[in-house]
């Protein structure tokens, strides 16, 4: 697959087959991801894989009681509150892999090299024929030390981009992009 074929055709996948993804592949995946640039080259990243679907749940429920505690009144949409007040909804999607992308060193650019790794992730993932989702509703609630524990992850690691990875039920349609704000400076 070319590129500007990956860039453009990568989309956010929520429906996902239950057949699993293989080692390889993620490691794969994996190894695109640290191919991505990082500031000073620190490469400040880490991988946790999780395909323990109890593990998953579990994540999910936590992450969807913490979400509601701790949305300041007013700026958690009716729609999101009915989805996060919804016991069988998944933050996940039933997917059955999670890469969460961590941060395991001091940088003051380690969330944006994080997000360059991800970015690299799911654009490989997408050229396998897989599908991902860059899950925001999991990120406060993993940055606390009880996620932490239960994940084994050293304290000053700063989770970053939960990714889910699984094989999609279907292609999903083009999403349309506005046209990009552009200020030309100089000749």
């Amino acid at each position: 697959m070319e590129l500007k074929q990956a860039i453009f055709g990568r989309r956010a996948v929520r429906v996902f087959t239950s057949q699993s993804v293989d080692d390889i592949t993620l490691r794969t995946l994996i190894d695109s991801a640290v191919q991505a640039p990082s500031a000073v080259n620190a490469q400040p990243w880490m991988f946790c894989v999780v395909r323990d679907r109890a593990v998953l749940d579990e994540i999910s429920r936590k992450a969807k009681l913490f979400n509601l505690a701790t949305t300041p009144a007013g700026l958690l949409s009716h729609h999101f509150e009915q989805l996060l007040s919804d016991p069988q909804f998944d933050i996940f999607y039933h997917a059955p892999v999670l890469i969460l992308i961590c941060s395991n060193r001091q940088s003051p650019w380690a969330v944006e090299d994080c997000a360059l790794a991800a970015q690299n992730l799911m654009l490989s993932a997408y050229a396998a024929g897989l599908g991902t989702c860059w899950v925001g509703f999991a990120q406060k609630w993993l940055e606390t030390s009880e996620a932490k524990s239960l994940l084994q992850l050293p304290p000053e690691c700063q989770p970053v981009a939960p990714i889910i990875v699984g094989h999609p039920q279907a292609t999903v349609a083009p999403v349309l992009r506005e046209i990009p704000n552009i200020r030309w400076v100089g000749a």
